[in-house]
């Protein structure tokens, strides 16, 4: 009877550990699972937007110095393939089928075409607001500690930073597409000689895509700032009784 009774209360007790720690294990997760606030997910998309900027800052470097703004086209059946011609910005190089490649820097600015000229100013100016905008918008992001008691000067600079990111994405989308319309003309130009076209070169696809990183970039930047927390709104306070008038 007693063993009876000990094994009874082994399993009661069994029952009682097993409920306690599935209670335990079903309520862990409820606990310890992080709140996020409205203010964590701005900072995560500031965060977002500032790296797509940043990588987009990158791309229009690299596009800026690369030679193969545009590249002779193929197109055409007497088209001699021994070797390629690429233009860009700021040299001509010639590629040669047994893989040697001769590169000229440009000799004098005014004898150059005036998209190339435009396009440089473009793309100079795109680099230089965009490397000031990830200055300006590191200030005001929310994970920096500058300005932090003065919340909405600190919204106002990250905004300042999206702009010029804005601006700067502009310019070197104009330059890329400005520079990209003149191949296209040359090429269906009838009066364009064969051997003297070109199609767009890896440059410009680099540009293009630098461009957009750095639009988005500044335009999350801009309406995170935008969008303000609704403020709660209370009712109005009730009037208080006349003395005297208060019935009992």
């Amino acid at each position: 009877m007693m063993m009876m009774m000990m094994m009874l209360e082994e399993f009661h007790s069994c029952v009682r550990r097993t409920t306690s720690s599935s209670q335990r294990i079903s309520l862990t997760p409820a606990a310890v699972t992080p709140h996020f606030t409205p203010a964590m997910a701005n900072a995560g998309l500031q965060l977002l937007g500032y790296t797509l900027a940043f990588l987009g800052l990158l791309g229009l470097v690299a596009s800026t110095a690369m030679a193969e703004w545009k590249m002779s086209s193929y197109a055409g059946d007497n088209i001699i393939t021994a070797q390629a011609m690429y233009e860009g910005l700021w040299r001509s190089c010639v590629y040669q089928s047994t893989g040697q490649m001769q590169c000229k820097v440009y000799d004098s600015l005014l004898q150059l075409p005036g998209e190339v000229q435009a396009a440089r100013g473009f793309m100079i100016t795109s680099i230089f607001l965009c490397a000031v905008g990830l200055l300006v918008a590191a200030v005001g992001m929310k994970c920096t500690t500058c300005l932090s008691d003065e919340k909405e000067q600190k919204n106002k600079v990250a905004m300042a930073g999206g702009v010029l990111f804005i601006i700067a994405g502009v310019c070197a989308l104009v330059a890329t597409s400005w520079y990209g319309e003149n191949i296209r003309k040359t090429f269906f130009d009838p009066f364009t000689p064969t051997n003297a076209r070109y199609e767009f070169g890896k440059a410009l696809y680099v540009g293009w895509g630098a461009s957009a990183l750095t639009l988005i970039g500044g335009i999350m930047l801009c309406c995170n700032c935008a969008c303000k927390p609704a403020e709660k709104s209370y009712p109005p306070p009730r009037a208080a009784g006349r003395p005297g008038t208060d019935r009992v």
